[in-house]
């Protein structure tokens, strides 16, 4: 007997009506799951990178503010230590006041 060779040809198993539209539906609920994880995902990325710069903004402004106000206090100091003068108070008292340095018979002392 001659040896004869079958070749046996892929044959697709007999689909039933319906069968791969309800596995489309089967993964459907989950598909939707994960693209609606993503969108939150997505959005809570974008909104921390948004305050993560609207804070920075802050911060630089409130650092500029800081540097203002040590400014104004330097010359506010200055401005203090001027008017504590002791030659400017003699000058405005005797001045402005008509006051004078007391002579030594107005000067009393007290044991």
């Amino acid at each position: 007997m001659a040896q004869s060779k079958v070749a046996y040809g892929k044959v697709a198993a007999p689909v039933k009506a319906g069968a791969g539209v309800r596995e489309n539906w089967i993964s459907f609920p989950y598909l939707t799951g994960v693209m609606v994880l993503l969108t939150l995902v997505s959005v809570f990325h974008v909104w921390s990178r948004v305050e993560v710069i609207d804070l920075s903004l802050r911060i630089s402004e409130f650092s500029r503010h800081f540097k203002e106000e040590l400014q104004e206090n330097k010359r506010l100091r200055v401005e203090v230590a001027s008017l504590k003068a002791p030659a400017r108070i003699e000058a405005l008292a005797k001045g402005q006041l008509g006051m004078a340095l007391p002579t030594d018979q107005q000067v009393v002392l007290v044991k």
